[in-house]
């Protein structure tokens, strides 16, 4: 029998993000991967009279328009993976989107999420899906898109990523990454709750069916090869779909029992177990049980991340990070000129440096003063969460945590590193930066049978491309 040999080609990774998309290139060889970025484009919400709302069709405008690029110039586009945020999703009818997704900073789901729970209480909740009840999970903004009817005319729902890649290919599905994310999946068995399900009244028949973690969904349709100029033989992975799964895979965790924590807009920090924690201490501590790659689990906290500080450069004048970073290196904080960044406040639209006006206001404490030391007081506040999180996570999973790998842009942020050693009193490991789209890469190459292996063979492939930087607790 003659041996089958993995696929030659470019691949390309749509890492879609809440403030912007990413398209991707890569080549895998060697026992290495390369990526290289092809398109970069914005992901501004639409203001609607009836919330606020992501523009998905510009969105998928971007990403094929992007797909043909690496076509043309790169040679053989062999597959295209798709990760995004999660929570946010769309609503089907016969093949057709019922009005633009919303997103998660529009208010409506907390009135979901009262009503979800007079139905269902948090703690029982908790004990079958493992999710933090933000007001944001899909479960909270599905009770309110029942209580308005929509989910009467639903017949398919779909998490971003999935959605993408049903527009792709014309075929429907899900994967346990992106899954999680919505508060129907359970967290031990990582297949739909019918319990959840029935008792927050949300239909079962809407859901996808579900897919293993780097299953190939389909080929791209023929549409989709006629309006992007993509190859007939083209494939649609689903990869990690979830940005901060498919970041989990790329993050080296050269230490064992080392944590993660993927820094971007928002920023997620957690250990890889192999079973969900759904203790009272887990779920009072804020705790989130998602799914990782091959039935692993991240136990995880979801906390604020450069967010705000993106949010404060676009309200500066001259509108540049590096400045404003060499003069927050110098300013010195009073030890109460913290914020907390979990709270509400920081989540509303609007100016970032009003809220933290209004949130030390509230408190009658000194406002740090000008841009350099709001954005100095976001960082040294961003550690300060970091380090606790990780204390609860060793006293909720019984073990010692000996370093912290930042992936994503918070990589590069070497004042938010150096800040996370000092507060957490751990090596923080810098690197890769784009870690959402190296998993998602590698994740296809193992499914095309360009990689063998489990995660820890991946991250090998990780810790041979790419370079990291050490920062020492001072």
């Amino acid at each position: 029998m003659t041996e089958r040999r993995p696929p030659c080609g470019i691949l390309a990774a749509v890492d879609l993000g809440a403030t912007s998309g990413r398209v991707f290139s890569a080549t895998v060889s060697g026992g290495r991967v390369s990526v290289e970025p092809h398109s970069r484009f914005q992901n501004v919400p639409l203001t609607l009279p009836s919330g606020l709302h992501w523009d998905i069709g510009r969105l998928f405008s971007e990403i094929g328009g992007a797909l043909r690029d690496v076509g043309s110039r790169e040679g053989n586009l062999i597959s295209v993976g798709v990760d995004s945020w999660g929570a946010d999703y769309g609503l089907f009818h016969r093949g057709r989107l019922l009005g633009l997704p919303f997103t998660y900073r529009d208010p409506r789901a907390l009135r979901g999420l009262e009503a979800t729970h007079r139905r269902i209480d948090a703690a029982t909740l908790y004990r079958h899906n493992g999710l933090e009840p933000l007001p944001f999970n899909s479960l909270y903004q599905l009770s309110e898109d029942d209580e308005q009817g929509v989910l009467d005319l639903a017949d398919l729902f779909l998490p971003i990523p999935d959605l993408m890649g049903y527009w792709l290919t014309s075929v429907a599905s899900t994967e346990p990454t992106i899954a999680s994310t919505t508060g129907l999946l359970n967290a031990a068995t990582q297949t739909w709750d019918p319990a959840v399900m029935n008792r927050a009244g949300i239909p079962g028949r809407i859901l996808p069916p579900l897919q293993k973690t780097g299953d190939s969904l389909a080929r791209v349709s023929p549409q989709v090869q006629s309006a992007f100029g993509l190859p007939a033989t083209t494939r649609v992975i689903k990869v990690a779909s979830h940005d901060t799964a498919a970041a989990a895979v790329a993050a080296p965790l050269d230490e064992r029992n080392s944590a993660y924590l993927s820094c971007g807009t928002w920023a997620l920090i957690g250990v890889e177990i192999s079973e969900p924690i759904t203790s009272d201490a887990a779920r009072s501590a804020g705790f989130t049980n998602e799914a990782g790659l091959d039935g692993r689990t991240l136990l995880q906290k979801n906390l604020m991340g450069l967010g705000l500080i993106n949010d404060l450069v676009k309200e500066n004048p001259d509108k540049e990070l590096a400045p404003l970073l060499e003069q927050a290196a110098s300013v010195v904080l009073r030890p109460d000129q913290l914020i907390d960044p979990s709270d509400p406040l920081f989540l509303r639209p609007g100016r970032a440096s009003l809220a933290i006006i209004e949130w030390f206001a509230r408190r009658e404490r000194p406002v740090p003063a000008g841009y350099p030391a709001l954005i100095r007081c976001v960082l040294e506040s961003l550690a300060q969460a970091f380090a606790e999180a990780i204390r609860h996570l060793e006293v909720i999973s019984e073990r010692s945590i000996p370093a912290i790998h930042i992936v994503g842009g918070g990589a590069q942020n070497t004042l938010l590193c150096q800040a996370t050693a000092d507060r957490s009193g751990k090596t923080v490991i810098a690197g890769p930066v784009e870690a959402s789209v190296i998993g998602n890469v590698l994740i296809q190459a193992r499914s095309l049978g360009m990689i063998d292996g489990d995660n820890e063979d991946l991250r090998n492939v990780v810790r041979a491309s790419f370079r990291r930087q050490r920062f020492r607790p001072r």
